[in-house]
């Protein structure tokens, strides 16, 4: 009775720690309370299961603190991303062997605990492979562009039909074999299922991932008899099933589209840069610029949380306001690598939440706008996705900065962004680009700024 009773303690704290983690007001609380429940989600299974599994129990915990605490401390900022697609493939992949494990200790099971397994294992399994596929895209270890196998779309076919007649099988004929090759087909699943997803929508594939292994998750938990795991598990799978939903949203597309629209995408060859040409500014010009505008919004993006440049751009932005100028930020909902990325980014060095403006707040007045400020970001502004039917993200909604009086745009390169798609407001005769890192060039734009 007292563990059930601790488990319900540690379930009501998820559920406060998800309802924190909705406002960036109150995330930094709900972060504190997940943490104190799985703490006593913890302690308690260690004083539940002492007599059997007490040692193992320490050193899986001492291992994670090993591991978990220097890796956290080590991630840089625009590479969290990266560290959840592993985490949660990690997650997934536990899921998948306790169940093995539990597989092979209950030899006369029921019809419903080989149901629940045989989910966990194949759920897990496709987490596991999709997940690290998805980290080593972010990493750029691989090409960020859709990898389209020979014959990709009839093999993933293959593998799931594969998977469901093991499942079917593996249910009828309990046999330890066939629940290791269904663990291998998923792993090749998870792997065919990833592939074809482009940059830009790899945060996507990472939050359906995340409500992938919450379901594993869930199922372990009837594996094992645990309700905290199942209650865990149905609160992860949920909010990363309306998570996914409202990206696919903001990304004005299907979630069907978004997986597997590579194999029906046309490609689009971009013009050579070397036939077209761009403006170029100095940084006196753009200072120029801004400190004599009326109204003016930046419009970040990956690049400048990789230069570090959010205290940059908030003393710049003070200063523009010190002269007078109205100043806003635009922020996209998949802008960096994963939703919410330019809301920290931008929390951390104090920008007032107010000042946070979505899409549907900026666009209807975008006309009016004397300058709009491109720091970093590339896709989220490519008019390619509004105007071209064939470019890969097309259909996805973007700042209609183009249409703004003037743009800034801040880049390091003429490289496209992480879709790998040729943006045409480089070639904007309204856009002026003035390359560089991104906190090297707002400093010095600030320093012009106040010269004038």
């Amino acid at each position: 009775m007292t563990v059930q009773l601790m488990y319900l303690v540690a379930s009501v704290c998820f559920v406060l720690a998800l309802k924190g983690l909705s406002s960036p007001k109150y995330a930094r609380y709900g972060n504190f309370i997940g943490a104190f429940g799985m703490l006593v989600a913890v302690v308690t299974a260690y004083v539940h299961g002492v007599v059997h599994n007490g040692l193992w129990i320490l050193i899986a915990v001492a291992l994670g603190v090993v591991v978990g605490i220097p890796a956290a401390r080590s991630v840089k900022m625009t590479a969290i991303p990266q560290m959840v697609a592993l985490f949660n493939g990690v997650g997934g992949a536990a899921a998948a062997l306790v169940a093995l494990a539990e597989f092979f200790a209950v030899p006369d099971s029921t019809v419903l605990f080989r149901l629940a397994t045989v989910l966990t294992v194949l759920i897990g399994s496709v987490s596991f492979s999709g997940s690290v596929v998805t980290f080593l895209k972010l990493q750029e270890l691989m090409t960020t562009r859709p990898v389209l196998l020979p014959a990709g779309q009839q093999l993933a076919i293959a593998a799931a039909a594969s998977s469901i007649a093991l499942c079917a099988l593996t249910m009828a004929v309990p046999n330890g074999f066939l629940l290791w090759l269904l663990a291998v087909v998923g792993l090749a699943l998870g792997v065919l299922f990833v592939l074809p997803v482009g940059g830009a929508d790899v945060p996507i594939a990472i939050s359906l991932l995340n409500a992938f292994t919450g379901l594993a998750v869930a199922a372990s938990g009837y594996v094992l008899a645990n309700t905290l795991l199942i209650v865990a598990g149905t609160l992860v799978g949920a909010s990363g099933t309306i998570l996914t939903r409202l990206m696919a949203q903001a990304m004005g597309r299907s979630l069907a589209n978004i997986l597997f629209g590579a194999f029906k995408a046309t490609t689009v060859v971009a013009q050579g840069e070397e036939q077209r040409t761009v403006k170029s500014g100095t940084v006196e010009d753009v200072a120029i610029l801004l400190g004599y505008a009326n109204n003016v919004v930046v419009v970040p993006g990956y690049g400048l949380a990789v230069a570090q440049a959010q205290h940059a751009v908030r003393e710049l932005v003070a200063q523009l306001e010190r002269r007078g100028v109205s100043v806003a930020y635009g922020i996209h909902p998949v802008a960096g690598r994963m939703p919410g990325h330019m809301n920290v980014l931008l929390a951390e060095a104090d920008v007032p939440y107010e000042q946070l403006k979505e899409l549907d707040d900026v666009n209807p007045g975008i006309t009016s706008v004397d300058v709009a400020v491109v720091v970093g970001a590339n896709d989220v502004v490519n008019p390619g996705a509004r105007d071209e039917p064939s470019s890969p993200i097309y259909g996805m909604p973007i700042f209609d900065v183009d249409r703004a009086k003037s743009v800034v745009f801040m880049k390091r390169s003429m490289r496209p962004g992480f879709a790998g798609v040729d943006n045409e407001l480089l070639y904007n005769p309204k856009t002026t680009l003035l390359f560089g890192d991104a906190k090297d060039s707002l400093t010095k734009l600030l320093a012009a700024v106040k010269q004038l």
